[in-house]
């Protein structure tokens, strides 16, 4: 059964589309059937509580919104001490009469008066309920004094840690009702033979976590009714832990290097520091993203070597990655050839731009056979990125003269043009222009003669894009790119209208040689992505894209687009070395655009201001201390004044504590800069929901 719609075929430039990967069910270092199958039940039993956004959910424990008060270890040790003396000074007072026999009352009020004649028994029990009596009062002591000393605090603090180190103990199992082994959802809806296959498969050991969110993900897809009952049962019955696979045939990566919770969705990045800059509820807990947060974009800035690629885009690829396996998101990742963006083997296409080994090609229109909508997907990525130098090269105006060109083409052709095509049809070449005007006239095609009437009166005008735009498809007309961006049927180059479909992309970009029109086409598919995933028909499958150096790719429609992206159930994951390589007057908006913002370790100052800027001010608790000198009236006073301050060296002073309410910022630019350790990063984030996290320090290394 296939739950996630018409399987989507691989586009190829040279050979039809290549039969599916092998099944591949890794497991962890051989281990038998049955250690595996306990440590898939313990992770689905895991308990995942509701936490605050970031929080990793796997076997988090909650802690207060507010620190508690922590008592200086010299106050509680000396405390403890000096109720431990008041307490035994009190017990020899009692003991020794020194205060009287009125303690001994409640004792001699209930003992009978035969006790006290003589007999053996009555003097036996006498001595008996008088040593219970002389405990209970001495544990009533000890109580009092062990509360007024923190005994308790003193104990968990520093002997508990030495003593308490017996194994943890398992939960209590769960009754079958609610245990999540027994897929009891499934049975509540009458597929009761399928749940019970499925507890099967994980009894023995044949279910891994890919798999489960893979089921589960269909099973949705049954009970929202886009598919019968029936089909998934018998898909069940008949496969077992491999049904509903993905296109792929792909069960799992063939390798992780983070920390994955499928039945979260979220990937583990490190942990909040235990700083005091962090909110408590925070401070040590594991930091990690889902597509709760990343629905909302996610913007990474830091220097070169700071872990923006390591720690940061691979683990979300790999998250994506596997969320793709379980058909539950479809995700295209971008960067430099090299860059280290996971395997080959993880993605089901890999587009290597430039390089004649390359076994998929890219569609430079997006898939569209409309002129107007190519026109002004193209026009954004090959002059987008102009301000002042080339006022008459926006957007705008370069979509209309390009589209006064493909919709003649395509009328004549039925296929837009190809990149050498598009050059010479921008340089104004006669004959290629003169061969398509006299086939619209033989065609009586008017609106589109009128179109290239339109794009000849222009031509060659003050202020006309033409010759900006002919000047930056050159840089695609070069040898290297002979064999890409193919248009004439010959290949099937792959589209980003297959973002219906749960599909993963890497594109290498040639950074190598040709840096400029890598930002072309990174410009190219950001706006490709942020069209087709806002016009997505399904929009329960995630989209994301990543793109890996975001440099001179910010535009003002791709921040429109990106803001776009929160209600299309899509978002994009961008990272820059500094907020310079982005358009002075677009810095602040793209900061606005991104629902979870990251400066990592080595921002300059100017990048720290602006990060200071959207993340605001907050109210503290400021304390001033002020020290006054003691001036000394009476002459014993002042000796022994006197005597202190030639042990000390320092006179005698008061101190005046001063609290009041100040506003200052979250984090300054200075701190940014300067107080952020390596390997660490500050990071903001906001759900689709709307919630929020404060700016927190975080160990990318934990």
């Amino acid at each position: 059964m296939d739950t996630q719609g018409p399987q989507q075929p691989r586009a190829t430039r040279n050979t039809p589309v290549p039969p599916p990967r092998p099944t591949h069910t890794p497991g962890p270092g051989g281990a038998p059937q049955q250690s595996r199958a306990a440590e898939f039940l313990a992770w689905l039993r895991a308990p995942r509580p509701t936490a605050l956004p970031g929080i990793w959910r796997l076997g988090h424990r909650p802690r207060p919104a507010e620190e508690p008060e922590l008592i200086p270890a010299r106050q509680l040790l000396s405390g403890a001490l000096i109720a431990f003396l008041c307490g035994w000074l009190l017990w020899s007072l009692l003991w020794n009469s020194y205060l009287g026999d009125f303690w001994l009352w409640p004792l001699l009020a209930v003992i009978p008066d035969h006790w006290f004649r003589g007999a053996a028994d009555g003097r036996v029990a006498y001595s008996v309920s008088s040593n219970l009596y002389y405990l209970l009062v001495a544990g009533g002591i000890m109580v009092a004094v062990g509360r007024l000393g923190r005994w308790s605090e003193v104990w968990r603090r520093y002997l508990a840690p030495r003593f308490r180190r017996s194994e943890p103990q398992q939960a209590p199992a769960a009754a079958p009702q609610e245990d999540p082994a027994h897929w009891p959802h499934l049975r509540a809806a009458g597929a009761a033979e399928a749940a019970d296959k499925l507890a099967a498969e994980a009894g023995a050991g044949r279910m891994r976590d890919v798999d489960l969110a893979r089921i589960e993900r269909a099973w949705q897809s049954v009970a929202s009714g886009r598919h019968p009952l029936d089909t998934f049962t018998r898909a069940v019955l008949s496969d077992g832990a491999a049904a509903c696979l993905h296109p792929s045939g792909a069960r799992d990566l063939t390798t992780r290097t983070a920390r994955h919770d499928l039945r979260t969705g979220q990937v583990r990045l490190g942990k909040a520091a235990d700083d005091q800059r962090n909110p408590y509820a925070y401070r040590g807990t594991g930091l990690a993203l889902g597509p709760e947060l990343l629905g909302t974009s996610f913007l990474a800035v830091g220097p070169s070597g700071s872990g923006k690629t390591g720690a940061v885009i691979r683990p979300l690829a790999e998250a994506l990655c596997l969320q793709a396996l379980a058909g539950r998101a479809a995700v295209v990742v971008v960067g430099a050839a090299g860059a280290g963006l996971g395997p080959a083997e993880n993605y089901d296409v890999v587009i290597r731009i430039g390089h004649p080994d390359s076994e998929y090609d890219f569609d430079l229109y997006g898939g569209t056979t409309d002129p107007d909508e190519a026109a002004a997907v193209l026009a954004e990525a090959l002059v987008g990125d102009l301000a002042d130098p080339h006022p008459g090269a926006d957007s705008r105006r370069s979509s209309t003269v390009l589209a006064q060109l493909l919709g003649p083409y395509r009328a004549v052709h039925g296929r837009f043009p190809s990149v050498p095509e598009l050059r010479e049809l921008l340089d104004g070449a006669p004959v290629p222009l003169a061969e398509l005007r006299k086939a619209l006239d033989e065609a009586g095609d008017e609106p589109m003669l009128r179109e290239l009437d339109a794009r000849e009166r222009q031509s060659g005008a003050s202020g006309d894009p033409g010759a900006v735009l002919a000047d930056r498809v050159a840089l695609l007309d070069r040898p290297a790119f002979a064999g890409f961006f193919d248009t004439t049927g010959r290949a099937q180059p792959f589209s980003l209208r297959a973002l219906d479909h749960p599909v993963r992309v890497r594109i290498d970009l040639p950074e190598r040689g040709h840096a400029d029109a890598s930002r072309i086409l990174a410009r190219l598919v950001l706006a490709q992505f942020t069209a087709s995933a806002a016009h997505r028909e399904d929009r329960s499958l995630f989209a994301c894209l990543i793109l890996d150096d975001a440099a001179r790719t910010i535009t003002p429609e791709a921040v429109r687009g990106i803001q776009r992206l929160r209600s299309a159930n899509a978002g994009t994951v961008l990272t820059l070395r500094t907020l310079d390589e982005v358009a002075p007057p677009l810095r602040t908006a793209l900061l606005g655009a991104a629902g979870c913002r990251m400066a990592l370790s080595g921002v300059t100052p100017w990048d720290g201001q602006q990060f200071a800027e959207v993340w605001g001010k907050e109210w503290i608790e400021a304390r001033d201390v002020t020290d006054r000198q003691i001036v000394a009236d009476e002459p014993l006073t002042k000796v022994s004044h006197f005597v202190r301050k030639v042990i000390t060296g320092r006179a005698p002073t008061a101190q005046s504590v001063t609290v009041r309410q100040v506003e200052r910022e979250r984090w300054s630019a200075s701190e940014l800069a300067h107080s952020v350790p390596p390997g660490h990063a500050v990071l903001s984030l906001t759900t689709v929901r709307g919630e929020h996290a404060p700016p927190l320090l975080v160990d990318l290394r934990g």
